[in-house]
Protein backbone atom coordinates (compact mmCIF):
# COMPACT_ATOMS: atom_id res chain seq x y z
CA UNK A 1 0.00 0.00 0.00
CA UNK A 2 2.85 2.30 0.64
CA UNK A 3 3.63 2.39 -3.17
CA UNK A 4 0.27 3.87 -3.99
CA UNK A 5 1.54 7.13 -2.06
CA UNK A 6 0.41 8.88 0.92
CA UNK A 7 -2.62 11.46 0.91
CA UNK A 8 -0.76 15.06 0.23
CA UNK A 9 -2.15 18.67 -0.13
CA UNK A 10 -0.19 20.93 -2.22
CA UNK A 11 -0.02 25.06 -2.45
CA UNK A 12 1.22 25.88 -5.53
CA UNK A 13 1.85 29.51 -5.14
CA UNK A 14 3.47 32.03 -7.90
CA UNK A 15 6.07 33.15 -4.73
CA UNK A 16 6.02 29.19 -3.08
CA UNK A 17 5.22 25.75 -2.84
CA UNK A 18 3.63 24.02 -0.11
CA UNK A 19 3.24 20.41 0.34
CA UNK A 20 1.28 19.31 3.77
CA UNK A 21 1.48 15.20 4.53
CA UNK A 22 -1.79 14.20 6.13
CA UNK A 23 -1.79 13.93 9.84
CA UNK A 24 2.07 15.38 9.68
CA UNK A 25 1.73 19.03 8.60
CA UNK A 26 3.85 20.85 6.54
CA UNK A 27 7.00 19.07 5.25
CA UNK A 28 7.89 21.37 2.09
CA UNK A 29 7.56 25.13 1.79
CA UNK A 30 9.77 26.49 -0.99
CA UNK A 31 9.89 29.13 -3.71
CA UNK A 32 8.42 28.19 -6.83
CA UNK A 33 11.50 28.60 -8.91
CA UNK A 34 13.17 26.79 -11.56
CA UNK A 35 16.97 27.47 -12.31
CA UNK A 36 17.84 27.07 -16.08
CA UNK A 37 21.39 26.96 -17.87
CA UNK A 38 21.41 30.61 -20.06
CA UNK A 39 23.17 28.81 -22.97
CA UNK A 40 21.76 25.12 -23.16
CA UNK A 41 18.12 25.86 -21.09
CA UNK A 42 18.57 22.64 -19.48
CA UNK A 43 17.10 23.05 -15.96
CA UNK A 44 19.85 23.34 -13.27
CA UNK A 45 18.16 23.58 -9.69
CA UNK A 46 14.75 23.85 -7.91
CA UNK A 47 13.34 25.68 -5.32
CA UNK A 48 15.33 27.60 -2.75
CA UNK A 49 18.37 26.68 -4.75
CA UNK A 50 16.96 27.78 -8.00
CA UNK A 51 15.89 31.56 -6.19
CA UNK A 52 19.51 31.77 -4.54
CA UNK A 53 21.03 35.39 -5.25
CA UNK A 54 23.98 35.07 -6.92
CA UNK A 55 23.42 31.43 -8.26
CA UNK A 56 24.31 31.09 -12.00
CA UNK A 57 21.56 30.48 -14.31
CA UNK A 58 18.26 32.13 -15.43
CA UNK A 59 15.31 32.01 -12.52
CA UNK A 60 11.42 31.32 -14.24
CA UNK A 61 8.91 31.14 -12.07
CA UNK A 62 6.06 28.88 -13.79
CA UNK A 63 3.34 29.45 -11.67
CA UNK A 64 1.17 33.06 -11.76
CA UNK A 65 -2.34 33.33 -10.14
CA UNK A 66 -2.33 29.59 -8.78
CA UNK A 67 -2.25 28.18 -12.56
CA UNK A 68 0.48 27.09 -14.69
CA UNK A 69 2.46 29.75 -16.50
CA UNK A 70 4.74 27.49 -18.23
CA UNK A 71 3.27 23.90 -18.26
CA UNK A 72 6.44 22.10 -18.75
CA UNK A 73 8.30 24.12 -16.06
CA UNK A 74 5.75 23.77 -13.34
CA UNK A 75 4.98 19.82 -14.20
CA UNK A 76 9.04 19.39 -13.89
CA UNK A 77 9.10 21.21 -10.50
CA UNK A 78 6.12 19.99 -8.99
CA UNK A 79 7.65 16.13 -9.61
CA UNK A 80 10.74 17.07 -8.34
CA UNK A 81 8.56 18.24 -5.39
CA UNK A 82 6.48 15.45 -4.48
CA UNK A 83 9.70 13.39 -5.15
CA UNK A 84 11.48 15.19 -2.21
CA UNK A 85 8.21 14.45 0.01
CA UNK A 86 7.92 10.57 -0.73
CA UNK A 87 10.21 7.81 0.55
CA UNK A 88 9.59 5.94 -2.68
CA UNK A 89 10.26 7.14 -6.22
CA UNK A 90 7.44 5.27 -7.68
CA UNK A 91 4.53 6.26 -5.13
CA UNK A 92 1.60 8.10 -6.67
CA UNK A 93 0.01 9.76 -3.81
CA UNK A 94 -3.65 11.29 -4.27
CA UNK A 95 -3.35 14.91 -3.91
CA UNK A 96 -5.53 18.02 -2.57
CA UNK A 97 -4.85 21.30 -4.69
CA UNK A 98 -6.25 24.72 -4.58
CA UNK A 99 -8.38 26.34 -7.73
CA UNK A 100 -8.34 29.87 -8.25
CA UNK A 101 -11.90 31.48 -8.47
CA UNK A 102 -11.46 32.92 -11.83
CA UNK A 103 -10.14 30.20 -13.16
CA UNK A 104 -11.73 29.02 -16.94
CA UNK A 105 -12.17 25.10 -17.47
CA UNK A 106 -9.19 25.72 -19.94
CA UNK A 107 -6.79 26.19 -16.17
CA UNK A 108 -8.82 23.90 -14.23
CA UNK A 109 -7.70 21.27 -17.02
CA UNK A 110 -4.38 22.91 -16.81
CA UNK A 111 -3.86 21.91 -13.55
CA UNK A 112 -5.54 18.77 -13.51
CA UNK A 113 -2.50 17.90 -16.43
CA UNK A 114 -0.08 18.94 -14.77
CA UNK A 115 -0.11 17.12 -10.80
CA UNK A 116 -1.30 14.04 -13.42
CA UNK A 117 1.93 14.17 -15.51
CA UNK A 118 4.06 14.87 -11.93
CA UNK A 119 2.58 11.42 -10.95
CA UNK A 120 -0.11 11.80 -8.73
CA UNK A 121 -2.61 9.30 -8.58
CA UNK A 122 -5.74 11.54 -8.07
CA UNK A 123 -6.30 14.77 -7.91
CA UNK A 124 -9.48 16.89 -5.81
CA UNK A 125 -9.80 20.53 -6.26
CA UNK A 126 -10.83 22.91 -3.81
CA UNK A 127 -11.68 26.54 -3.94
CA UNK A 128 -8.75 28.75 -3.08
CA UNK A 129 -10.97 31.07 -1.06
CA UNK A 130 -12.01 28.10 1.08
CA UNK A 131 -8.72 26.85 1.67
CA UNK A 132 -7.64 30.10 3.15
CA UNK A 133 -10.72 30.27 4.80
CA UNK A 134 -9.92 27.14 6.51
CA UNK A 135 -6.76 27.60 7.14
CA UNK A 136 -7.13 31.37 9.03
CA UNK A 137 -9.59 29.40 11.13
CA UNK A 138 -13.08 31.01 10.10
CA UNK A 139 -16.28 29.01 10.48
CA UNK A 140 -16.88 28.52 6.86
CA UNK A 141 -19.89 25.87 7.92
CA UNK A 142 -22.22 28.94 9.15
CA UNK A 143 -24.36 31.05 6.91
CA UNK A 144 -22.60 34.44 7.81
CA UNK A 145 -20.27 36.22 5.67
CA UNK A 146 -16.88 36.62 5.83
CA UNK A 147 -14.66 38.26 3.40
CA UNK A 148 -11.33 36.46 2.89
CA UNK A 149 -8.24 38.63 0.79
CA UNK A 150 -5.44 36.80 -0.12
CA UNK A 151 -2.45 38.97 -1.20
CA UNK A 152 -0.16 36.68 -3.06
CA UNK A 153 3.15 37.65 -5.33
CA UNK A 154 1.34 38.16 -8.54
CA UNK A 155 -2.40 38.61 -7.44
CA UNK A 156 -4.71 39.85 -5.03
CA UNK A 157 -7.95 37.28 -4.64
CA UNK A 158 -11.38 38.80 -2.93
CA UNK A 159 -13.94 36.36 -2.00
CA UNK A 160 -16.79 36.64 -0.02
CA UNK A 161 -17.95 33.32 1.61
CA UNK A 162 -21.17 31.91 3.02
CA UNK A 163 -22.25 28.34 3.95
CA UNK A 164 -19.74 26.51 2.99
CA UNK A 165 -19.65 28.07 -1.15
CA UNK A 166 -17.94 31.03 -2.84
CA UNK A 167 -20.84 34.11 -2.74
CA UNK A 168 -18.69 36.60 -4.54
CA UNK A 169 -14.87 36.76 -5.86
CA UNK A 170 -13.19 39.15 -7.41
CA UNK A 171 -8.98 39.72 -8.30
CA UNK A 172 -6.41 42.30 -9.20
CA UNK A 173 -2.81 42.40 -10.43
CA UNK A 174 -1.54 44.02 -7.53
CA UNK A 175 0.47 41.56 -5.29
CA UNK A 176 3.87 41.57 -3.31
CA UNK A 177 5.85 42.36 -7.15
CA UNK A 178 3.37 45.43 -7.34
CA UNK A 179 4.66 46.79 -4.28
CA UNK A 180 8.18 45.96 -5.25
CA UNK A 181 7.89 47.73 -8.40
CA UNK A 182 6.50 50.84 -6.18
CA UNK A 183 9.39 50.56 -3.54
CA UNK A 184 11.31 50.85 -6.84
CA UNK A 185 9.99 53.98 -8.40
CA UNK A 186 10.09 55.81 -5.04
CA UNK A 187 13.62 55.33 -4.21
CA UNK A 188 14.56 55.92 -7.37
CA UNK A 189 12.70 59.13 -7.76
CA UNK A 190 13.15 60.35 -3.82
CA UNK A 191 17.25 59.17 -3.68
CA UNK A 192 17.95 58.66 -7.24
CA UNK A 193 18.95 55.19 -6.48
CA UNK A 194 17.99 52.39 -9.16
CA UNK A 195 17.31 49.09 -6.97
CA UNK A 196 16.75 45.34 -8.37
CA UNK A 197 13.48 43.46 -7.66
CA UNK A 198 15.72 41.26 -5.14
CA UNK A 199 16.68 44.08 -3.32
CA UNK A 200 13.08 45.67 -3.43
CA UNK A 201 11.76 42.76 -1.93
CA UNK A 202 14.07 42.42 1.01
CA UNK A 203 13.73 45.80 1.91
CA UNK A 204 9.91 45.15 2.19
CA UNK A 205 10.87 42.14 4.21
CA UNK A 206 12.72 43.96 6.61
CA UNK A 207 10.47 46.97 7.28
CA UNK A 208 7.77 43.79 8.58
CA UNK A 209 10.07 43.32 11.14
CA UNK A 210 9.49 47.39 12.66
CA UNK A 211 12.67 48.95 11.51
CA UNK A 212 12.70 52.82 11.59
CA UNK A 213 15.18 52.61 8.51
CA UNK A 214 15.85 49.86 6.10
CA UNK A 215 19.43 50.11 4.32
CA UNK A 216 19.07 49.37 0.82
CA UNK A 217 21.76 48.88 -1.75
CA UNK A 218 21.60 49.93 -5.46
CA UNK A 219 23.39 51.64 -8.35
CA UNK A 220 23.20 54.99 -8.31
CA UNK A 221 21.13 56.37 -11.61
CA UNK A 222 23.97 59.60 -11.80
CA UNK A 223 27.70 57.67 -11.17
CA UNK A 224 26.77 54.21 -11.99
CA UNK A 225 28.12 52.99 -8.92
CA UNK A 226 27.21 51.10 -6.40
CA UNK A 227 26.11 52.29 -3.23
CA UNK A 228 24.17 52.22 0.21
CA UNK A 229 21.51 54.24 1.57
CA UNK A 230 19.23 54.29 4.72
CA UNK A 231 15.60 54.14 3.43
CA UNK A 232 13.04 55.32 6.50
CA UNK A 233 10.43 52.42 6.58
CA UNK A 234 7.24 54.91 6.50
CA UNK A 235 8.65 55.30 2.92
CA UNK A 236 8.41 51.61 1.90
CA UNK A 237 4.62 51.79 3.44
CA UNK A 238 3.75 54.82 1.58
CA UNK A 239 4.98 52.45 -1.74
CA UNK A 240 2.49 50.30 -0.80
CA UNK A 241 -0.44 53.06 -1.12
CA UNK A 242 -1.45 52.60 -4.08
CA UNK A 243 -1.67 48.73 -4.67
CA UNK A 244 -3.31 48.78 -1.35
CA UNK A 245 -5.97 51.28 -2.63
CA UNK A 246 -6.58 49.32 -6.39
CA UNK A 247 -7.08 45.71 -3.49
CA UNK A 248 -10.03 48.07 -1.50
CA UNK A 249 -11.86 49.30 -4.71
CA UNK A 250 -11.85 45.34 -5.91
CA UNK A 251 -13.18 44.67 -2.47
CA UNK A 252 -15.98 47.46 -1.68
CA UNK A 253 -17.07 45.99 -5.46
CA UNK A 254 -16.96 42.30 -4.39
CA UNK A 255 -19.18 43.61 -1.22
CA UNK A 256 -21.79 45.55 -3.47
CA UNK A 257 -22.35 42.18 -5.41
CA UNK A 258 -23.37 40.26 -1.94
CA UNK A 259 -27.04 40.15 -0.85
CA UNK A 260 -27.85 42.73 1.74
CA UNK A 261 -28.07 41.00 4.89
CA UNK A 262 -23.96 39.43 3.84
CA UNK A 263 -23.02 42.82 3.43
CA UNK A 264 -24.20 43.45 6.96
CA UNK A 265 -22.47 41.06 8.06
CA UNK A 266 -19.17 41.82 6.87
CA UNK A 267 -19.67 45.25 8.71
CA UNK A 268 -19.39 43.36 11.99
CA UNK A 269 -17.51 40.41 10.88
CA UNK A 270 -14.74 42.26 9.12
CA UNK A 271 -11.75 41.02 6.75
CA UNK A 272 -8.98 38.22 7.37
CA UNK A 273 -5.87 39.25 5.82
CA UNK A 274 -4.09 35.90 4.11
CA UNK A 275 -0.75 35.57 2.05
CA UNK A 276 2.72 37.09 2.29
CA UNK A 277 1.36 40.74 1.20
CA UNK A 278 -0.43 40.53 4.59
CA UNK A 279 2.57 40.99 6.49
CA UNK A 280 3.50 44.77 5.03
CA UNK A 281 3.44 46.64 8.02
CA UNK A 282 0.28 49.17 7.54
CA UNK A 283 -1.64 47.63 4.98
CA UNK A 284 -4.65 46.20 7.32
CA UNK A 285 -4.96 50.42 8.55
CA UNK A 286 -5.13 51.04 5.08
CA UNK A 287 -7.84 48.55 3.87
CA UNK A 288 -9.54 48.99 7.41
CA UNK A 289 -9.85 53.38 6.51
CA UNK A 290 -10.74 52.44 2.81
CA UNK A 291 -13.78 50.19 3.90
CA UNK A 292 -14.85 50.81 6.98
CA UNK A 293 -14.93 47.10 8.30
CA UNK A 294 -12.74 45.47 10.98
CA UNK A 295 -9.45 44.16 9.16
CA UNK A 296 -7.53 41.78 10.88
CA UNK A 297 -4.49 39.38 9.72
CA UNK A 298 -4.12 35.44 10.07
CA UNK A 299 -2.41 34.03 12.59
CA UNK A 300 0.11 32.22 9.96
CA UNK A 301 -1.02 34.17 6.49
CA UNK A 302 1.33 32.57 4.56
CA UNK A 303 0.59 28.75 5.07
CA UNK A 304 -3.17 29.00 5.19
CA UNK A 305 -4.06 27.78 2.34
CA UNK A 306 -1.91 25.18 3.04
CA UNK A 307 -3.02 24.45 6.01
CA UNK A 308 -6.76 25.00 4.98
CA UNK A 309 -6.33 22.31 2.34
CA UNK A 310 -4.36 20.08 4.54
CA UNK A 311 -7.46 20.05 6.81
CA UNK A 312 -9.32 18.38 3.56
CA UNK A 313 -7.05 15.69 3.25
CA UNK A 314 -7.37 14.76 7.40
CA UNK A 315 -10.60 15.08 6.64
CA UNK A 316 -11.94 14.29 2.96
CA UNK A 317 -15.38 14.40 4.04
CA UNK A 318 -15.04 18.19 4.13
CA UNK A 319 -14.11 18.15 -0.16
CA UNK A 320 -17.67 16.34 -0.60
CA UNK A 321 -19.42 19.48 0.73
CA UNK A 322 -17.10 22.12 -1.15
CA UNK A 323 -17.67 22.61 -4.74
CA UNK A 324 -14.76 21.33 -5.80
CA UNK A 325 -13.42 19.08 -8.79
CA UNK A 326 -12.48 15.69 -9.01
CA UNK A 327 -10.77 13.78 -11.57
Amino acid sequence: MRLLGRDLAMDLGAASTRIYVKRKGIVLDEPSAVMCDGRTGKIIAYGAEAAAVGVGGRTCWPVRGGLPADAELARRMVRHFLRKVHWHPYARPRLVMALPGDSTPIDRAALHDVAYEAEARTVRLVPHALAAALGAGLPVTDCAGHMVIDIGRDTARIAVLSGESVVAASSVPYGGQAVNRAVIRLVEREHGLLLDESEAESAKRRAHDGAREVVVRGRDRDTGRERELAVPAGQIFEAAGPPAESIARAAMETVERCPAELAADLGERGVMLVGGGALLRGLGRRLREALCMPVRRAERPLECVALGLGRCVDELGLIGRFRSGRA
